[in-house]
């Protein structure tokens, strides 16, 4: 359990512009799939209880190879975790086991929706899943999910590879501290980043993540700027959405072993 002292749900963006601007993308978001998991042979409902108490819903996904490492997703803050899971498939069918969650206050996930609980809660994640699995550890972060992801770095996991796709550079221009920042997050070396950018992205436009794009790729990062994507998971053309998961797949998993794992 969380020290009595420490409220992980405090508001960090503003006593009420965070509340009302996850209330909202949560309902975007929409409501879960609770049958997800049974359409897919290898998928598998799972909970994790936080140190505060509150029960975390997501999913595994089953790879063909265990022991060839996991891929911990963060999702969009407007998507749920079982949205995600026939596109998530071509990374199990690759060898690794994924694992993605809804965001507390997302779903079925307990609690209040806020940021700084959520960050605290994936590092509980990743560390529960760093002990329980053998192989290298990956980090697939998607818009809002690649600044929680960041965060997680930045506490200082010890990880193999990361994909950051279609995330802004900063969240301290919302009003939220700095610390929470992406391009504060980021390591030194970076070298073990792909950081993925849509030119037709409406969402978060290109100009919004160049300063994290510069960044990583200073700190020897590859960077994706491609001319055709949207943002993740809205790209009309199904061969555009299909190359782009490829890349990340390709990215993740090779060629060759990543190496010991880094840290910050």
């Amino acid at each position: 359990m969380a020290d009595e002292s420490e409220n992980l749900e405090e508001t960090v963006c503003g006593f009420i512009k965070e509340p009302f601007v996850f209330w909202t993308w949560n309902r975007l978001a929409g409501k879960p799939d609770l049958a997800a998991a049974g359409r897919m042979p290898n998928a598998e409902a799972i909970t994790h209880q936080t140190r505060d108490g509150r029960l975390l819903h997501g999913y595994r996904l089953k790879s063909a190879r265990p022991g060839s490492g996991f891929v911990l997703v963060a999702q969009g803050n407007a998507m749920l975790a079982d949205q995600l899971l026939p596109e998530l498939g071509l990374l199990a069918q690759a060898g690794l086991e994924v694992y993605v969650f809804d965001y507390r206050g997302y779903g079925q996930s307990e609690g209040k929706r806020r940021l700084k609980a959520m960050v605290s809660d994936y590092r509980e994640l990743f560390d529960r899943l760093a002990a329980a699995n053998p192989g290298p550890r990956y980090l697939y972060g998607i818009s809002f999910g690649g600044i929680v992801l960041l965060n997680l770095v930045g506490s200082g996991v010890a990880f193999d590879r990361a994909v950051i796709d279609s995330t802004p550079s900063r969240l301290s221009n919302y009003g939220c501290p700095e610390k929470y920042d992406p391009v504060v997050n980021l390591p030194q070396d970076a070298s073990r980043f792909l950081i993925v950018a849509g030119g037709r992205d409406m969402v978060v436009p290109p100009k919004d993540s160049r300063e994290l794009r510069d960044l990583v790729k200073s700190r020897g990062g590859r960077v994706e700027l491609e001319p055709d994507f949207t943002h993740p998971f809205m790209d009309a053309d199904f061969g555009i959405h299909r190359a782009r998961l490829e890349s990340i797949k390709s990215f993740l998993l090779g060629p060759g072993e990543a190496g010991p794992p880094s840290s910050r």
